[in-house]
């Protein structure tokens, strides 16, 4: 099939506040604002940004378990708001997520077993012999030994928890997988061997990620694209290689900055950013990063910048570093000397 697996076109997504007759019902939560993006297939594409800036209402907009406010989710070309309950159904095999708690998110009733076969069977049928045939299958897949099937998750790791979680995701042979944090409540040697799970079994499967992260340390690891995400709207996306060594927006530049750097010999970049957060009920005029960034400039409080390609195939929503009428020299210059292939080689232990 032509085109991207999976299309997002000007998705947006407002919680009404307040209720009762003496409060203001005109007040909403701006959560998510005119957010567009694409995935390949086989493709990982990465979402980053602070706390509240939308990333998880992305994921859950693009599971249809709430409604958008506007625009739409296409999924292999299909619009996902249009389907009817059956057909949305049949749609969710397509898609599957894996959450950030590897223990909130399974069933404490059910053994490793039933909760990989589950879904499967709100589909199909299935022997006991054929369960635990598709349950053994799936957990070599995953790294797990077979006879863990007969354990409740409380008998479980966090890393195997987390590794039954995928593998529930994989039973229905999904074209895409949404991991919304999925290694954020790990520690950091588990981290790294789900990630390596997970870029081993989208070599093998041809599945393509959306990967939902606030540490950088893993977006760079194992993206191939990065979205960064500020107040609800995307401010840079761009392949990791080039996003990692030469970041456009002044939000990137401090995101990456504020990161740490594991060689106490390595000099750090400084990009200071001051002020909080502002108020997704009543966001900044223009640019939403202008009350914080040290480059705005008038035009910034007053017009919300455009997401403008520029030469190495990124766009960047900034009206200083990526003006509607052309990049200015010294960035195009810097872009250009990091120019990088959509899809860098990932590191690897």
């Amino acid at each position: 099939m032509k085109g991207p697996l999976l299309k997002v076109e000007n998705l947006v997504k407002h919680y009404p506040l307040g209720g009762g007759i003496f409060n203001n019902n005109s007040l909403v939560v701006r959560a998510v604002q005119d957010v567009s993006f694409s995935v390949e297939r086989g493709e990982t594409l990465c979402i980053v940004g602070e706390s509240g800036c939308g990333k998880s209402t992305v994921a859950r907009l693009l599971m249809r378990l709430v409604e958008p406010t506007e625009g739409r989710v296409l999924l292999e070309g299909i619009d996902i708001a249009s389907l009817n309950k059956h057909a949305l159904r049949d749609g969710r095999r397509r898609m599957q997520m894996v959450f950030q708690d590897p223990y909130s998110s399974l069933n404490p009733r059910l053994t490793a077993g039933q909760i990989i076969t589950e879904p499967v069977e709100n589909f199909e049928r299935m022997t006991r012999k054929k369960r635990e045939a598709l349950a053994a299958d799936l957990l070599k897949k995953v790294g797990l030994a077979p006879e863990i099937m007969h354990r409740l998750p409380s008998e479980l790791s966090g890393g195997q928890r987390q590794r039954l979680g995928i593998a529930r995701a994989l039973s229905l042979n999904p074209a895409i997988i949404i991991a919304d944090e999925a290694v954020s409540a790990l520690d950091v040697s588990v981290q790294a061997q789900i990630l390596n799970l997970l870029m081993d079994l989208q070599e093998e499967l041809g599945i393509a990620f959306l990967f939902i992260s606030h540490d950088l340390g893993v977006v760079e690891h194992i993206g191939h694209r990065v979205a960064v995400m500020y107040l609800g709207r995307i401010v840079e996306l761009a392949s990791a290689e080039a996003l990692f060594a030469n970041p456009v927006h002044p939000y990137t530049e401090a995101l990456i900055a504020a990161a740490p750097v594991p060689d106490p010999t390595q000099a750090r970049v400084e990009a200071p950013v001051e002020g909080e957060v502002p108020s997704p009920v009543k966001p900044p005029s223009g640019c939403a990063f202008h009350p914080r960034c040290p480059l705005a400039e008038e035009r910034c409080s007053l017009e919300v910048p455009a997401l403008i390609p520029i030469p190495d195939g990124r766009v960047v929503a900034c009206h200083v570093r990526a003006p509607a009428t052309g990049v200015d020299s010294q960035v195009a210059q810097a872009v250009d000397t990091h120019a990088s292939a959509p899809y860098p080689k990932n590191v690897t232990d």
